[in-house]
């Protein structure tokens, strides 16, 4: 049974910084992983993407230069961490994992079918 475990979030004030960790418990068949996040009343947003085989990365806009997605994969770990956090960065941030075929691409788009449970961030204006 495979597991995707989601924690460190929790509340900070405007300006600082928060890593949230994702285990991977169990073996899954994937090499793209990623953080997605909802904020109340909002769709769900992909956030940052990594291709754990060769370590690329995406981000989306409103987070570049701000975030930066890492793996352990020694630790069967995927690290999210968020600096420079203002309030529209409150959601919920869910872990997910996708398996990107040969020649695709890992990013936000891909076939994300594994989730986690999610962990709130919280910024408050």
């Amino acid at each position: 049974h495979v597991q995707l475990a989601e924690y460190g979030g929790g509340s900070v004030q405007a300006g600082g910084s928060l890593r949230l960790s994702c285990l991977v418990i169990g073996y899954m068949p994937t090499n793209c992983m990623g953080w997605f996040r909802q904020a109340v009343g909002k769709e769900r947003e992909g956030v940052a993407t990594i291709n754990t085989a060769d370590g690329s990365t995406y981000y989306t806009d409103s987070v570049k230069g701000r975030f930066t997605i890492s793996q352990d994969n020694a630790k069967n770990e995927v690290y999210l961490q968020m600096n420079s956090l203002n309030p529209e960065d409150t959601a919920m941030y869910y872990c997910a994992a996708a398996s990107v075929p040969g020649g695709g691409i890992c990013d936000t788009g891909a076939d994300f079918r594994y989730w986690g449970q999610g962990t709130q961030v919280t910024v408050p204006s």
